[in-house]
């Protein structure tokens, strides 16, 4: 293998693992959100410094945590689907694994998760609106899709290069 190859391989690899780690440390946070929101509203909410400037943030962070607590006190069944979401992203972090090893081989990979990340904003335009979600957390979600695809972008130019 040259030297350029070697080098297109490192960066392909570098870059998945950044993405790998971002999908294992967005699903690791969906397990304490009771703890996750009291640090926000701490922050951020009511009488704070964020939360006179930006009360509408306040607000909301204030309301979710209200409604996990009180899922928390009287549903506690729901906090399952966060558990699944979060091994959803483990499960996603683990595909990975088959492109940082052979990227020329594993390109579909690469090409789901380009998918995924496009399938992000009608799920969070449509689902967002439908939950009642507010529109400026609706866009926060969205960066996920759109600043996933980015590497995801690059990785698939490299291995094509490779490819070749």
């Amino acid at each position: 293998m040259s030297f350029d190859k070697k080098k297109i391989l490192f960066r392909i690899r570098c870059l998945i693992l950044f993405f790998m780690a971002a999908l294992l440390a967005s699903g690791i946070t969906a397990f304490p959100l009771r703890w996750e929101l009291e640090i926000l509203c701490r922050w951020f909410g009511g009488e704070t410094f964020f939360g006179e400037r930006i009360p509408s943030l306040a607000a909301w962070l204030q309301f979710v945590r209200e409604g996990i607590e009180y899922n928390a006190a009287h549903y506690p069944y729901y906090a399952y689907g966060t558990d699944w979401l979060a091994f959803a992203h483990i499960i996603i972090a683990i595909s990975f694994l088959g492109p940082l090893r052979d990227p020329v081989r594993n390109i579909w990979t690469i090409h789901f998760g380009m998918i995924a990340c496009v399938l992000i904003l009608p799920l969070a335009f449509i689902c967002g609106e439908i939950r009642q979600i507010p529109f400026g957390w609706r866009l926060v979600d969205c960066c996920f899709g759109v600043f996933g695809i980015i590497p995801l972008i690059m990785i698939h130019k490299w291995t094509k290069r490779l490819e070749k």
